[in-house]
């Protein structure tokens, strides 16, 4: 039985690194200091009666988000950014934008809109009735025309990396970086669906490479970074691979500890996830266009 018992990996929930807890985000955040989070990046439930959340009027649900967008605010470090990701709510066959909607919010507290994010991906619903969606936006803002961007860890290749200046003082050189070009504003990520090497048992479960896109433009090392509806910890996740402190909260248990397993398996080199830049699959390349 001893023998048993000492093989037996116990793997205590603490990392110097992770701050979570199962809990109300509005409890969460009320004790923590004001400034004291350099990125905060989330995706709130939509509203469309999925198993995490409990459908309530869209003037309730704005009124929620008001508070726990408030919160956010005041957490916000002064050269901080925060990235609200959303998609549609739908209501007997109508949708509601949720960026359009939760907008005004964010400037009623005199946030500054820096770019609306568009993330296209290729899987999801198809529908009948109207065209099928295939993109969310991320709405990314900060408090002031002062705050941290790092655009050469998130360059992707240009198209043309050889091209050169065929005249001027710069004949002969490169055009363009050498580290690549700006990724844009249109970013095409596989989402997170039954086959991805990322699936958890969540059912909206945002890709690693998202974040940790933000992650890497909008922070630095040892920054914090913190998602009020932390899901099974993707934010987290993507803090950690890059040597940033990762705090969250959510109130469905089995999320928090899904989260947990991630952190463990991210801490021994196992965890799975999809490379940052990696090609999104064309069935059309040879082995999809991947190495």
């Amino acid at each position: 039985m001893r023998s048993s018992i000492a093989n037996k990996a116990i793997r205590l929930r603490r990392d110097r690194d992770v701050h979570i807890e199962c809990e109300d985000n509005l409890s969460y955040m009320r004790p923590l200091t004001d400034g004291c989070m350099k990125l905060i990046v989330t995706s709130p439930p939509y509203n469309i009666g999925k198993k995490y959340e409990r459908r309530k009027s869209r003037d309730a649900y704005v009124e929620n988000q008001a508070q726990v967008i408030s919160e956010c605010v005041r957490l916000l470090h002064p050269n901080g950014s925060l990235c609200w990701q959303v998609g549609n709510h739908v209501d007997n066959g109508e949708i509601f934008p949720l960026d359009t909607i939760l907008y005004p919010i964010f400037k009623q507290h005199g946030l500054m809109l820096h770019n609306r994010i568009i993330w296209h991906f290729g899987h999801g619903l198809h529908c009948k009735n109207r065209f099928s969606g295939r993109y969310e936006t991320i709405l990314w803002f900060t408090k002031s025309a002062s705050y941290t961007f790092n655009l050469d860890p998130v360059r992707v290749p240009s198209k043309y990396p050889s091209k050169k200046h065929y005249k001027g003082p710069n004949k002969g050189k490169l055009s363009g970086n050498p580290l690549g070009k700006n990724p844009s504003d249109v970013w095409d990520i596989p989402n997170v669906k039954s086959n991805h090497v990322e699936k958890t048992i969540h059912p909206c479960q945002f890709p690693v490479e998202l974040i940790e896109r933000l992650v890497l433009a909008l922070t630095d090392k040892g920054d914090n970074i913190f998602d009020p509806y932390l899901g099974v910890g993707t934010a987290v996740v993507a803090a950690l691979k890059h040597g940033r402190i990762g705090y969250g909260c959510d109130i469905v248990q089995e999320y928090i500890d899904a989260t947990w397993e991630r952190i463990h398996s991210l801490r021994a080199g196992t965890l799975r996830t999809r490379a940052l830049g990696k090609p999104v699959y064309d069935p059309g390349l040879p082995n999809g266009g991947h190495k």
